[in-house]
């Protein structure tokens, strides 16, 4: 039950923007054009918004190319074959066909069927069929419109994404912390599964990303968050490359723990990035205290003299990852590699 709660409540900005957005295309579709019936108008603003994750004004904006070609071409194919079960049946399939032609993008395909179909089974207006076409492009301007001025706030899904994210691998490190710590093989498996999550959470964190910065480049409202949605996408950035190398680090301490062993200064160094890790977002300067205090440590002849290659092969991937983290914490790439100590 929570869950469709939060549901619900995610997806009401998004609802209140669809709904102001097909008043206003009718209202002007009926008041000023003085359509009778602009149920066009209505369906194309509903589609090209729609209540998915990407708000991006380019894919309101293809979406709107999809639908206006389904409008059109049905049109036009109506005149020359007239309505009836095997016209609709063909005006569909060539519509879908050139829709695909134009984008891989399953859903221009289908919100050109979905038009092409209505054209074909609604009565046609007065004015010709045409006075279709002139709502869908209402309806298409209508929603661009609006996706800039009364945009839905695109930062509030870009920040809960990176939540996820920072929470799932704040829980990773530790677990990976303690099974380095304790020798505990089922807590490095648990460790190194929840750190496999993290690219579909990186991948969505991107997705909401690129469509609050679309969104806010457009936007009168919005434009003044640009430069803290970039800084987002530098640390998005070096999250991605950091993932990736804590999944290598992670397969690997699975393999050394099985031996029992505890690694009390490898869990030592797990939890000072942990700790780095989580003030990125909110407290960059001591995240960077932390991360360059870590880099400096990372000298597995120091750490880990007699300990066997194995161990230090743990350190030596530790360096790339933390060279990561500092850039995204907005050091240059060379100012984050001169942190790590000679080899």
């Amino acid at each position: 039950m929570m869950q469709r709660l939060r549901r619900v409540g995610a997806s009401v900005p998004a609802a209140l923007q669809i709904a102001v957005a097909a008043a206003a295309a009718y209202a002007f579709a009926s008041g000023v054009l003085g359509h009778d019936l602009p149920v066009v108008a209505v369906t194309v603003t509903l589609t090209a918004l729609g209540l998915g994750r990407d708000a991006r004004p380019r894919r309101v904006l293809e979406t709107v190319i999809g639908i206006l070609i389904g409008i059109t071409l049905s049109e036009v194919l109506l005149i020359l074959i007239g309505p009836g079960p095997a016209q609709l049946a063909l005006v569909l399939a060539v519509t879908l066909l050139v829709a695909r032609f134009i984008s891989p993008s399953a859903a221009f395909a289908a919100a050109a069927g979905v038009q092409s179909v209505l054209v074909m089974l609604l009565p046609a207006p007065e004015g010709g069929v045409f006075v279709r076409s002139i709502d869908g492009v209402v309806g298409g301007v209508v929603a661009l419109l609006v996706t800039a001025l009364i945009p839905r706030d695109p930062r509030r899904a870009a920040q809960r994404d990176a939540r996820r994210l920072f929470s799932t691998l704040d829980e990773a490190l530790g677990t990976l912390a303690v099974a380095l710590d304790t020798g505990d093989e089922p807590a490095a498996d648990l460790a190194l599964t929840r750190l496999r999550r993290t690219q579909q959470l990186v991948d969505d964190w991107a997705e909401s990303l690129e469509s609050a910065i679309s969104i806010a480049r457009i936007s009168p409202f919005l434009r003044r968050h640009l430069p803290e949605l970039r800084r987002q996408s530098r640390m998005l950035t070096g999250l991605d490359l950091a993932s990736r190398h804590l999944r290598v680090i992670a397969r690997r301490a699975d393999f050394l723990v099985r031996d029992g062993e505890r690694r009390a200064v490898l869990a030592s160094l797990i939890r000072d990035m942990s700790a780095g890790i989580r003030l990125l977002s909110g407290e960059p300067e001591q995240a960077r205290k932390i991360l360059a205090e870590l880099a400096a440590l990372l000298s597995p002849n120091e750490l880990l003299p007699k300990s066997p290659v194995t161990e230090t092969v743990l350190v030596l991937l530790m360096r790339p990852l933390v060279v990561d983290l500092l850039v995204a914490n907005g050091a240059s790439p060379d100012d984050a590699r001169a942190a790590l100590p000679e080899v």
